[in-house]
């Protein structure tokens, strides 16, 4: 009891708790600075659905902070609250050690030295045939690892925008050369998609035209002669009016505006870190198996964006077999479910689940040991570490490209249509009208 009191707050010198608390205090504000500065960065640049994101950043970091709040008040009543050892017992992430004797070779000296401090601080308050619900030392990894998890997220989601973003820009040179001719070469032939099915005839097969969408994913997912057929079939569609229409920079506005989504963490995959963890039960090897969710899929997500490309192409041909004007015709009923925006779920979900494998192997590592049960062997990490740098490569240079352009050959034009200012005036306007047309009612 004497050595409690002497580590408590009230036998610390002084000098001590104002040092911690300067530290804490000027990192806090370093940041919150940082972030109020690169906020007005972005609005002086006019990057509104940047600045946007940067919001829903700071409201996923409040939200943290909420988390850690919760758990440092609520970590005294749950460490008192008891359940049977049987409970306890069960769904363990690692095989329990039921012999007392030759502690040196049960336990590693680190963990023996955890588990006696841990000892020495918390209270046996439980009766005999019952254990606490949870310690104060696994609430505290508990808690590290929904940090990192968030964190991990935000790096992997802004690698993806930006590697994505840099090989959208690589299209720029072509908008620029249609651009500069002033013509929208409406009646010239469709070179890539027009020829890609009526080359061969038994590419109109369903199974061989899913088979060589697969595989197109790998390799020149986007080539030239796709991105002026998109572009002249979209500007049909969308502005007849004006075949001059800067196809390239609204695709980027709709990446910045689709970043927003992206980088926050929705309460549905709250729900998949919930049960993600209640999978993790010895013998299982439940990490190692979903590693593979997030690579299946990409790669479906990918072959489904090729297989729409394809679709489009048959459309094509199927017009000019006909005599008509051989033109893509954007529509949702290319998409599953008639719904383009599913595909930007998949992405934010593989993303997030890549997000957590990596993670949660740092976690682990950090906190308990290369060598720990729940790492499993070495034939475990190596396929799951893999899996995760190649589903953050092809997800950021092709199939996020591909989603770029190819959702936009959905029966209505995205958000980033207009930039943010005409946005919220047109919004405005229609609000106003709506309201003057009710008072005249």
């Amino acid at each position: 009891m004497a050595a409690e009191d002497e580590s408590s707050l009230e036998y610390t010198s002084t000098w001590i708790v104002a040092s911690v608390c300067s530290v804490i205090v000027l990192v806090s504000f370093a940041a919150e600075r940082g972030l109020h500065h690169l906020g007005k960065i972005l609005l002086r640049k006019n990057q509104d659905a940047l600045y946007e994101a940067l919001q829903k950043l700071k409201e996923e970091l409040m939200l943290l902070g909420f988390i850690s709040l919760l758990l440092t008040v609520v970590q005294g009543p749950i460490t008192k609250i008891c359940i049977p050892e049987d409970a306890a017992s069960h769904m363990l992430p690692c095989k329990m050690r039921t012999t007392t004797h030759h502690v040196s070779e049960t336990y590693h000296p680190q963990t023996i030295g955890k588990r006696l401090l841990l000892a020495a601080e918390t209270p046996q308050h439980c009766p005999q045939g019952k254990v606490p619900l949870l310690s104060l030392e696994a609430l505290h990894h508990l808690h590290i690892f929904i940090f990192v998890l968030a964190v991990v997220h935000v790096i992997f989601c802004v690698t993806t925008m930006v590697l994505g973003g840099a090989k959208i820009r690589q299209w720029k040179r072509w908008e620029t050369e249609i651009r500069d001719k002033h013509t929208s070469r409406r009646n010239e032939p469709i070179p890539e998609l027009a020829t890609r099915q009526e080359s061969v005839h038994w590419r109109k097969s369903a199974i061989v035209s899913w088979m060589l969408s697969f595989f197109k994913q790998f390799y020149a997912s986007v080539t030239k002669s796709d991105y002026i057929t998109m572009r002249e079939g979209f500007i049909a569609a969308h502005c007849p009016s004006n075949p001059t229409f800067d196809f390239h920079d609204y695709m980027m506005r709709t990446l910045e505006v689709d970043f927003k989504k992206v980088v926050g963490i929705s309460w549905y995959l709250w729900l998949f870190v919930v049960f993600f963890l209640l999978l993790n039960v010895e013998g299982w090897h439940t990490y190692f198996w979903l590693a593979f969710l997030p690579l299946i899929l990409l790669l479906l997500v990918g072959a489904k964006l090729q297989h729409i490309i394809a679709r489009l192409a048959q459309a094509v041909d199927d017009e000019k077999a006909k005599g008509n004007e051989a033109r893509v015709k954007p529509s949702d009923e290319h998409f599953w479910f008639h719904r383009p925006n599913i595909i930007l779920y998949l992405i934010h979900f593989i993303l997030f689940q890549n997000s957590f494998e990596i993670a949660f192997f740092f976690w682990i590592w950090s906190t308990y040991g290369f060598d720990s049960c729940i790492m499993e062997k070495l034939g475990y990490i190596i396929p799951r570490l893999i899996m995760g740098v190649l589903v953050q490569v092809l997800c950021s240079y092709s199939t996020l490209p591909l989603y770029v352009i190819v959702t936009q050959m959905g029966s209505m034009f995205k958000e980033g249509m207009f930039n943010q200012q005409l946005h919220l005036s047109l919004i405005g306007w229609a609000s106003g009208a709506k309201g003057g047309g009710s008072s005249i009612e």
